[in-house]
């Protein structure tokens, strides 16, 4: 065996492996918003990093509460001590119930100042970026889950024309609903005076068919993961248009 050379110099390295960093915290049992944020955000100058936290089944109100204190440490684990230029915590339902506000403060603390991006609240400035006031929406949550969720975009001034849930209790099969019969299920859920819609949840595969939802209900359509991935998007600068994921992904980013 030969002597193993130390090389007498370091070579040049780049500020950063990418130009920009957002972080991901994701429940331990998803399966579609890695996939996602794969398709939309990821590239050549911006990265995706993930950490999952626990989470245990039926999706209830309170389940989804029981995510809160790991949220610092879920965040801290992404990159640690390297700045951020986003972090979304992957989750609709439990954003709602949890608070915007408290999810920013778990994460800020374990990545002070990094911009916190939450499923609705990207849904309410997706929706407000496309003029819709007046909304349907449809979740495949059951309706004690959906109650809080329709509680929400009403308390951020939004009228709700109608709202549809399917009724399902565990994310794992919201996961497995197929593409196909959430266009179906988009077109049955869309009222008629609805300027837009919305589709709740980020387990589910919508963002593969928003576009085909547009085209079919002939209205906007915005869903979790699309939106989360539009606003994360823009936070890195990134304002190119990608109509194949829907209208909301060819918008600039509008905070109010």
């Amino acid at each position: 065996m030969s002597d193993i050379r130390l090389h007498a110099e370091r070579p040049p390295l780049d500020p950063s492996p990418l130009k920009k960093r957002v972080g991901l915290v994701i429940l331990a049992t998803d399966h579609t918003s890695e996939v996602d944020f794969r398709r939309m955000v990821a590239s050549e100058t911006i990265g995706v990093y993930g950490a999952r936290i626990p989470y245990a089944n039926p999706t209830t109100p309170e389940n989804l509460r029981k995510m809160q204190p790991a949220l610092t440490a879920g965040a801290a684990l992404i990159l640690p001590d390297e700045p951020l230029d986003a972090i979304c915590y992957s989750c609709t339902s439990a954003s709602v119930v949890i608070g915007d506000a408290e999810i920013e403060a778990a994460i800020q603390a374990a990545k002070p100042g990094v911009p916190v991006v939450t499923p609705p609240m990207a849904a309410i400035r997706g929706l407000r970026a496309l003029g819709a006031k007046r909304i349907s929406i449809l979740t495949p949550y059951t309706v004690e889950t959906s109650r809080p969720m329709a509680a929400y975009f009403a308390g951020h001034g939004f009228d709700i024309a109608s709202f549809t849930c399917l009724g399902f209790e565990d994310d794992r099969e919201m996961a497995r609903i197929r593409p196909a019969a959430l266009v179906d299920l988009a077109r049955e859920a869309t009222h008629p005076e609805a300027e837009a819609l919305f589709i709740s949840c980020t387990a589910l595969r919508s963002t593969l068919v928003a576009a085909d939802i547009e085209r079919v209900i002939g209205r906007p359509v915005v869903t979790s993961n699309q939106a989360s991935a539009w606003n994360c998007l823009r936070l890195c600068g990134d304002d190119t248009a990608h109509p194949e994921w829907g209208r909301l992904m060819t918008l600039p980013l509008g905070l109010a």
